[in-house]
Formats: C-alpha cells, sequence, structure tokens
C-alpha cells in the first residue's frame, strides 16, 4: 500500500494530556516543574524532528496561561524582534518559549541575548528547543553558556514496538474504543511520527461521532477515501521515517 500522508483540520492544541511521553516522562515532569517554578531560569529541550519538541513548549506555555501565568510562544529566534523585546521589558510574563534555537542566525543570536538576561533580571523563566545538543549549538558562545546554565534534556522518539500500546492507553484515556486491528492498520499505512498519529485518532473519533459508527478499519478506509481521495497502490512501500 502506499504510504498515506494525513492532513487533518482542527487539530487539537498541544497539551501535556495528549503528549505520549514514552521515555520522555522525566522531561515531561521535569518541564511541569519548571512552569510550577523554581530556581532555574532556562530549560533546553532538544531531540530530532518530530518527537514532540513544538508540543511541549506550546502545552508549556499554555499550561502557564491556563494557571494566570503571563506567558508567550515565539514560532522562530527571528520573531524576537526589537519591538518584541521593548513589549516583553515592560510585561509581566514570566514564562517565554522559544522554538528552534538552532536557527538562529547571528543578529536572531544576539536578540536572544538579550532577552535571556532580561528574564533572568526580572526572575522570569526560558524555554528554548533545538533539535541539536547544546555543545553542537552554532550560536555565540555567551548564550551557549548561559543556556547551559539551565536545565537540558533530550527528548526521544517514541519506540515503534512501543507505539501500538501508547495508542491503546491515550484512547482508552479519552473514552475512545480503538481495536488492535484499527492501530496496525494506522500504524502499517500511517506516517508513523506521533503527531500524524493523534491527529488521525482525533479526526477518526470525530467521525465516529459524526457517523454514529464504532472506530472499525472498514471506517477508517472510508474515510480515507473520502477525505483524502486515497488509492492503494499495487505493492507495499517502506514507511516513512
Amino acid at each position: 500500500m502506499e504510504q498515506l500522508v494525513f492532513e487533518l483540520a482542527a487539530p487539537e492544541p498541544p497539551s501535556f494530556a495528549n503528549f505520549l511521553a514514552g521515555r520522555n516522562a522525566e522531561v515531561v515532569d521535569a518541564l511541569l516543574a519548571f512552569v510550577n517554578g523554581g530556581s532555574e531560569t532556562g530549560m533546553l529541550i532538544w531531540g530530532g524532528p518530530g518527537v514532540g519538541k513544538t508540543h511541549l513548549a506550546r502545552a508549556a506555555v499554555a499550561l502557564a496561561q491556563e494557571r494566570g501565568l503571563g506567558a508567550r510562544m515565539f514560532a522562530h529566534p527571528r520573531d524576537i524582534d526589537d519591538e518584541a523585546l521593548a513589549s516583553l521589558s515592560a510585561s509581566a510574563e514570566q514564562i517565554i518559549a522559544v522554538d528552534g534555537i538552532d536557527l538562529a542566525d547571528e543578529a536572531a543570536a544576539g536578540r536572544l541575548f538579550t532577552l535571556y538576561n532580561a528574564i533572568k533580571e526580572r526572575q522570569a523563566r526560558l524555554i528554548a528547543t533545538s533539535r541539536t545538543p547544546l555543545a553542537a549549538l552554532s550560536l555565540r558562545e555567551d548564550l551557549r553558556t548561559r543556556l547551559g546554565w539551565g536545565l537540558v534534556y533530550e527528548l526521544l522518539a517514541l519506540e515503534d514496538d512501543a507505539k501500538p500500546a501508547a495508542l491503546a492507553v491515550y484512547a482508552r484515556s479519552r473514552g475512545i474504543v480503538l481495536s488492535d486491528d484499527v492501530i496496525e492498520y494506522l500504524l502499517r499505512h500511517g506516517r508513523r511520527d506521533m503527531p500524524s498519529l493523534l491527529a488521525t485518532l482525533a479526526a477518526l473519533d470525530r467521525q465516529s461521532l459524526a457517523t454514529k459508527r464504532p472506530i472499525t478499519v472498514p471506517l477508517l478506509k472510508g474515510w480515507l477515501q473520502r477525505e483524502l481521495e486515497w488509492k492503494p497502490a499495487a505493492a507495499d512501500t517502506p514507511h516513512g521515517a
């Protein structure tokens, strides 16, 4: 079968509840504690594509806002412009998240350095994500040193053999009845990164509620044919990474 690429509308907002921690329970616990307070100024989360770095950063900002803390997310280091720095210096925001600091050019790294110092001065907290570890970040040394003063965690991908059980636990926790054959079909024919799998599961749940039908392989196949105009290929092809 050809690999299916799921492009689904209205995904659930990132939260700690819809993140499958797998081997990352310690990272999640540390991030929750970091949002709730503590003496550290910064927390760096690094890992490969699709492991959930952005998800956790957004979840942390959302949780902080739910708890009445000022919080802001920068989707890219270049978004930290002079206007943003001025706005932050005049605000009471306590949690600032910057996604993809490994993408910062020299100018953005300079503003990130200024941002870090401002955050430390007013005892706020910085969450940063990166695709590369701290030692390999091509940033100015004084910035790398400051990032190293805080918490540094690697986020690990969920292993393939753990995904069926993780999906089953996630489904049960949300009241979704999901059979083993549906899980197997999703893992065989869909993208295997967890954001795509969870988005697919959420869309199937909406389809099930709308049609008042249980989630089965036939329902999944019919939904794919209608929504994605998917047709089976002549032979199986390898799954994506």
